[in-house]
């Protein structure tokens, strides 16, 4: 008789995207080093990038943490007041406000403002710096621990709320559509995508293109 197949981790699913999202920071790195050095914005690409951030890696990617992993992990013991999910959300937060900041001096520029050019630079190399840090440490210290307390019909009941999430939230289509973006963006850019390899977005949240 043969084995039933163990469920996939969600947090493979958020790794996943993590990747995406790193590949979407380099672009909005090239797009601010370029600023700084030229004194001239790629508007298009950077409204592009923000509307990304705003919709993939808050909307649907932190909010699958904040409305499904979190929540899962309270019910598990893990604190959200303090340590390890408590500096999750308070990043998460940081990050929205430096999203605004560089959605403020985009605007700016498109006034024809010339110190909003260093405003934007400022806000989106600290989303970088703030953003890859916070990656590392849901990759290298929240995840192993969610992976580690998570039995497999719970890690089933948290990837059918991520899928819940993305179309109740997000709108059905949307993932594949930021998707493409991230790839547009990457490829203008001239970008080194990430290596690693992708998972099967069907495995966590309904969709038939790859997470990666």
């Amino acid at each position: 008789m043969q084995a039933a197949r163990s469920v996939l981790h969600p947090t493979e699913v958020l790794r996943a995207e993590h990747e995406v999202i790193l590949n979407v920071l380099e672009c909005l790195g090239v797009v601010a080093e370029k600023a700084a050095r030229t004194r001239i914005l790629d508007v298009h690409s950077a409204e592009e990038i923000l509307d990304f951030l705003r919709v993939f890696a808050d909307r649907c990617h932190h909010g699958k943490e904040e409305g499904a992993l979190f929540p899962a992990l309270g019910r598990k013991g893990m604190p959200t007041h303090v340590g390890p999910v408590a500096v999750m959300l308070s990043e998460h937060e940081q990050g929205r406000g430096e999203i605004a900041g560089l959605a403020g001096a985009i605007v700016q520029v498109k006034t024809g403002s010339v110190d909003a050019l260093d405003v934007f630079v400022a806000h989106a190399r600290a989303y970088v710096r703030l953003l890859r840090d916070h990656i590392a440490k849901e990759n290298q210290v929240l995840f192993p621990m969610a992976e580690s307390m998570l039995r497999e019909t719970e890690r089933a009941e948290l990837a059918a709320a991520f899928s819940d999430h993305e179309v109740e939230d997000a709108g059905a289509g949307t993932h594949e559509r930021y998707l493409t973006l991230a790839n547009a963006l990457v490829d203008r850019l001239g970008v080194q995508p990430s290596a690693r390899p992708a998972i099967r977005a069907s495995a966590c949240c309904g969709h038939g293109s790859t997470c990666g």
